[in-house]
């Protein structure tokens, strides 16, 4: 009877061992530069569809009125990533001397209540970019985990451009790539 209780120990942590190694496959798959590859919406996907006061009660829609929206998903660490919002300060100074057809609405979507986001965003010169508060399942739906992370859509609802950026000339290039005409969903 002894070696039952045993050969049964054995097999229930030989069974627990398995499960764990299972769920690190899939965390180890779920991390790291390749699986960050695979984040935001690709190119001609249709983004979702919501619609957010910012601070000042201004109601933001997506798909957006203008014929581009710049989604910005960051928080108060965008202070982090000086170069970002370098290109970000570009991109509303382009805004001054463009036509309303190449008008673009930037806002950043918090994905969690954040006092410090707007305070920072005026420090960097950003305080006209709209602040509206997202939720994780938002996030989840723009299948976006990291920051700060771009998505252009336009104002048919489709991905015109996404990426996780670093550097201003990410910023620049997203924004170009944005004007391109859409052709068919790449993912």
């Amino acid at each position: 009877m002894s070696w039952a209780i045993a050969l049964t120990v054995c097999g229930a942590v030989a069974c627990a061992a398995a499960a764990l190694a299972f769920v690190g496959l899939g965390q180890a798959r779920l991390s790291g530069a390749a699986a960050l590859a695979h984040d935001g919406l690709g190119t001609g996907m249709r983004a979702p569809a919501w619609s957010l006061a910012d601070s000042a009660g201004v109601v933001h829609t997506s798909p957006p009125l203008l014929p581009l929206q710049l989604v910005v998903f960051a928080d108060h660490s965008l202070k982090s990533f000086p170069s970002v919002a370098e290109g970000l300060r570009e991109l509303l100074a382009d805004q001054a001397s463009q036509s309303d057809q190449d008008a673009v609405e930037i806002v950043l979507l918090l994905k969690h209540p954040n006092p410090m986001a707007e305070p920072v965003l005026a420090e960097l010169g950003l305080g006209a970019v709209s602040v509206l508060q997202g939720s994780p399942a938002l996030y989840a739906d723009y299948n976006v985990r990291v920051g700060p992370f771009l998505i252009f859509v336009d104002s048919a609802g489709l991905v015109r451009a996404s990426s996780l950026v670093n550097y201003s000339w990410q910023v620049a290039k997203l924004r170009q790539l944005a004007g391109l005409p859409v052709t068919a969903a790449k993912r």
